[in-house]
């Protein structure tokens, strides 16, 4: 039913950490020398320096989901405090925070897909 590793080397573990960490960076998770993606979002094929198959990573919308959630996180907190702390006008308040809200979204986005695709690659995740 599962295809078992017959080569040592493919059944060694992949460290999680320096795999999902290469990933934030926008680097390839084996070597962390090669750019995994090729656009904003475009998943590379394979790694340009050092080769490996990087088709199998599916992030779909995990890096999505993990953005609104860290960033609804980060900025309710800080919405509430600003406006305590200030009481600025609401034109004022909505544009700065919607600013914010979509820069970090942006920064963080192919970042996350990057770590993500991180973690399937040290976990043997090959899209299923």
């Amino acid at each position: 039913m599962f295809d078992t590793p017959t080569d040592h080397t493919e059944a060694a573990e992949r460290p999680l950490r320096p795999a999902v960490a290469r990933g934030f960076r926008r680097r390839c998770p084996h070597c962390g020398a090669g750019p995994i993606l090729e656009g904003y979002l475009t998943l590379r094929r394979r790694c340009n320096v050092c080769g490996e198959d990087l088709s199998h990573a599916r992030a779909d919308d995990g890096p999505a989901y993990l953005t609104i959630l860290i960033v609804g996180h980060l900025m309710a907190p800080l919405l509430h405090w600003f406006y305590v702390a200030f009481r600025p006008e609401p034109l004022v308040l909505a544009t700065i925070f919607c600013t914010f809200t979509a820069g970090l979204s942006l920064y963080l986005l192919p970042r996350i897909k990057g770590a993500m695709v991180g973690f399937q690659w040290a976990k043997r995740m090959h899209g299923f």
